[in-house]
């Protein structure tokens, strides 16, 4: 009866030696697909060929795009990248987001949307009150609240309000001028400026000029308030004939308001009366 004899395993070192060898042929495989890849991929049959724009793009024109964006584009079809690509866009004035997408073979489609101004922005320093001057330089704010900067002759036509407040303030300030806002047209009257201090005070100036001192507290506090002034404030102006210069509404019984040439302080009730001080 014979027996096989059991296979003899091979020394470290030539084990070693073979693990080493397929591992650099692996590399060298590798190395050849990449190399073969990148030099595919800047074939000229791959060079982008044309950007295919799309959205509501009113503020851009192709030149102004092609200006400002393509000359931060690199790379082909197979290798640029797209998040780049997105950036590159995003940076073009006007533009708030962009979305980057290849379409085969050579072509790139952007779906661009642009911001929408609400308001002039007037940055105020941390600790400034409601009365004290904001940033000397305005941007603009969208429809969502956002601050962003675009050449302000762009929108010197649009009759765009200003809010002024501390960094970081500005959604709120735009919900609560357009709340505001629909407040004052029953007066026949326009917010024109809403500053907000770093306290929280606000002030309201109208459009035929009178300032309004509307106080701290939330959105639901100083609109009850504002509410309480706009109905009755027509009967004061009505009664003296004279336009209004300023009013307070942070008295917790009433409001007390400056007629051209007339001082008064009332109570919101429809039947109240004003004195003269």
């Amino acid at each position: 009866m014979s027996t096989l004899a059991a296979a003899t395993p091979l020394p470290p070192d030539v084990r070693l030696m073979n693990g080493v060898t397929a591992l650099l042929l692996a590399g060298l495989v590798l190395s050849g697909l990449a190399l073969a890849v990148h030099k595919l991929a800047r074939l000229p049959v791959f060079a982008i060929r044309h950007i295919q724009v799309e959205g509501e793009v009113s503020r851009n024109s192709v030149a102004s795009l092609r200006a400002n964006a393509l000359p931060h584009l690199s790379g082909s079809f197979l290798s640029m990248n797209l998040r780049q690509g997105r950036e590159a866009f995003e940076a073009v004035p006007w533009v708030r987001k962009a979305q980057v997408q290849r379409v085969w073979p050579n072509r790139l489609k952007v779906r661009l949307e642009e911001h929408k101004p609400a308001a002039y922005w007037e940055q105020k320093a941390e600790g400034a009150d409601a009365n004290s001057e904001a940033s000397a330089e305005r941007a603009l704010v969208n429809s969502f609240g956002e601050v962003f900067e675009a050449n302000l002759g762009d929108v010197e036509d649009e009759d765009l309000p200003v809010l002024a407040g501390p960094e970081g303030s500005s959604t709120r300030m735009l919900s609560m001028w357009r709340q505001l806002q629909a407040v004052s047209q029953g007066l026949g009257e326009t917010v024109e400026r809403l500053d907000l201090s770093s306290r929280g005070s606000w002030r309201a100036t109208l459009d035929k000029g009178a300032v309004l001192e509307l106080g701290r507290g939330d959105e639901t506090e100083v609109l009850a308030r504002y509410r309480q002034f706009a109905a009755s404030i027509t009967q004061i102006t009505s009664r003296f004939q004279t336009p209004l210069l300023t009013a307070d509404l942070r008295h917790a019984d009433g409001y007390a308001v400056r007629l051209r040439g007339i001082s008064t302080i009332t109570t919101p009730a429809p039947k109240g009366t004003a004195r003269k001080r």
